[in-house]
């Protein structure tokens, strides 16, 4: 059977079509998705930005930052934003107090002792603990952890700093755990040999040697699991309380910044009044906070990386 050398050509030329296409259109697509990104960014920013700048139309710049009395209804209206911020801040020590031990703790175990077995049932069940719904943190704080303390602690309230900040921690622990177990991970195993054939004990190479090598990754595990703690919102405004004070005393009930914007938008405050636009100058501290830790982390991540 003749072979027609130029059918073959125009067969080869119309199944070329396709792929081409898709390699024309892939980088316009992957183009638009970052700009919708970037574009969702400046929207929500500038959102925040109007809305804060009709706030501070209303109330001194410098009553909101250093005023200590919150109360934002009613004729005596206050907003002085540093009894939110010392609650938020105060779950944010207690939920790091927990999770930086316990979750470092865990990334060692799993990538200088645990075996591939173990290491194959604990990661998962670690992922599964960062899946559970934060609303379900906060029932278990209330609900369990704060009548176990009521249990030793006389005259405990139901709402408390306490059991919401160590939930909190519970609930980071996968984030640091995880995050820390990869930069552990990375460190070549000639270090680790190199080590072992000096003499050292495996716990001497994982806290002499690949710790200090991983420490970037690990500070950064460390930040970003503040900046999560800092910006966590349903276990706060279940278990916290809604009582915005400046204290220290892990056994009051406190009101942090993600639960008083929880509070106002379950129609606390109506349209267009002062109290609404509060929430979005709380939004914008919550969110300096957050790009504060989140800058911090690169920062530590380039400046202590290793190459290797």
């Amino acid at each position: 059977m003749a072979v027609n050398v130029k059918d073959m050509m125009k067969q080869k030329k119309s199944n070329q079509i396709l792929p081409r296409l898709l390699e024309k259109s892939a980088p316009v697509f992957f183009l638009l998705c970052a700009i919708i990104s970037i574009l969702t960014t400046i929207g929500i920013i500038l959102t925040l930005l109007v809305e804060t700048i009709t706030f501070f139309n209303r109330v001194s710049f410098t009553e909101f930052i250093t005023g200590t009395q919150w109360w934002p209804f009613g004729e005596n209206a206050s907003y002085g934003i540093l009894p939110l911020i010392s609650g938020t801040l105060l779950i944010t020590v207690i939920a790091m107090i927990v999770a930086i031990p316990i979750g470092l703790a865990s990334a060692i175990y799993l990538s200088e002792f645990a075996s591939n077995k173990v290491r194959k049932v604990v990661k998962p069940v670690l992922e599964i603990l960062a899946g559970i719904p934060t609303i379900v943190y906060g029932f278990f704080a209330l609900t369990f952890v704060t009548p176990m303390f009521q249990l030793v602690i006389d005259d405990l309230p139901i709402f408390n700093a306490l059991s919401p900040g160590i939930v909190v921690g519970i609930m980071i622990i996968p984030m640091i755990a995880s995050l820390s177990e990869d930069a552990m991970s990375s460190v070549p195993n000639v270090m680790r040999e190199g080590a072992l054939a000096m003499g050292s004990t495996r716990l001497e190479v994982a806290m002499k040697v690949v710790v200090p090598a991983a420490l970037s990754g690990i500070i950064a595990s460390f930040v970003l699991g503040l900046s999560r703690a800092i910006g966590e919102t349903m276990i706060v405004s279940v278990a916290a309380g809604s009582t915005p004070k400046l204290t220290t005393d892990v056994t009051e009930s406190i009101q942090t910044m993600t639960g008083y914007i929880v509070q106002v938008t379950l129609g606390d405050a109506s349209y267009g009044s002062t109290t609404y636009y509060s929430i979005y100058a709380v939004g914008m501290t919550l969110f300096v906070f957050t790009l504060i830790m989140n800058l911090l982390s690169q920062y530590i991540s380039r400046r202590f990386k290793e190459d290797y």
